[in-house]
């Protein structure tokens, strides 16, 4: 075989993949696999995209605790001191990671309060399983506008906020717990 067939039979490939995971697709079908600027991709990043959205649609949706074996349950945060709930937190944002959970805007709180998170809001969310490489599920540990923008929000997105709020901003603020947490 000569090396400028070898271009035609990977491009052919692609193809047949594209048209074995639009055809694995059809039951989801809605417009997000329509969108035109699919059309506008090469090929082969088409079809990691239509893969990504498979993965998507068939992955279960499951409490992220039940994402372990056994599945991960904590101690109740109240039933723990300062030194046990910075241990078990540690431990535990690992164990999320190695499940691709990352946990983002954590250092305006201290262990405690993250680990309350954790145990209230994270574990028993229901969320999609989804194993793509490079994917992760993204948790936000920020419930309101106002520590975002004290300590997160860049000066763009505070002048943004500002003249979509009209709203007077709270003073940029360095947050007090300092963490280097894994995926950040």
């Amino acid at each position: 075989m000569s090396d400028t067939s070898r271009p035609a039979i990977d491009e052919v490939d692609l193809m047949l993949a594209n048209a074995r995971l639009r055809d694995e697709l059809e039951p989801y079908r809605d417009e997000s696999i329509d969108d035109p600027s699919v059309n506008r991709m090469p090929l082969k990043t088409e079809n990691e995209y239509l893969a990504s959205m498979l993965a998507w649609e068939r992955a279960p949706a499951l409490p992220i605790s039940c994402w372990f074996s056994p599945p991960l349950v904590l101690p109740a945060p109240d039933s723990l001191g300062d030194q046990e709930i910075s241990k078990l937190l540690g431990e535990t944002v690992q164990r999320l990671y190695a499940k691709n959970v990352v946990l983002r805007f954590t250092d305006h709180l201290c262990d405690r309060d993250l680990y309350k998170i954790v145990y209230r809001d994270i574990l028993p969310s229901c969320e999609k399983k989804v194993d793509v490489p490079g994917k992760s599920l993204e948790w936000r540990c920020v419930e309101d506008d106002e520590t975002w923008l004290r300590y997160y929000a860049g000066p763009v997105d505070r002048r943004r906020f500002q003249e979509e709020h009209d709203l007077d901003l709270p003073e940029s603020a360095e947050p007090k717990f300092k963490r280097q947490l894994p995926g950040n």
